[in-house]
């Protein structure tokens, strides 16, 4: 049975779990279901107040698990954010 409400959340403690060391939580907190894109979201700041998107959808929590999903988007947040930033020199 399907439930109208959020199908998948996050705890702030979960979400602070995974986060590279000196990122925080943005002020919106453990982030919250979006119906219309059906997924669930949250803002997280890296170590120099940069604020990043972090997303997930409800096959991705199904298929990996739910906490395995929240980790792999979380690195993809930190993966994207090192490759903007940092990507390779090219001489």
């Amino acid at each position: 049975m399907k439930t109208t409400k959020s199908p998948l959340s996050y705890t702030e403690t979960e979400i602070r779990s995974y986060l590279p060391t000196g990122w925080s939580l943005a002020e919106d907190g453990p982030g919250t279901w979006d119906p219309k894109k059906k997924l669930w979201r949250t803002t997280v700041i890296d170590n120099v107040d940069f604020d990043w998107p972090v997303e997930i959808k409800p096959d991705e929590a199904s298929s990996l698990g739910r906490l395995e999903a929240l980790r792999t988007a979380i690195d993809r947040v930190f993966r994207e954010r090192l490759g903007k930033r940092f990507g390779p020199l090219h001489l």
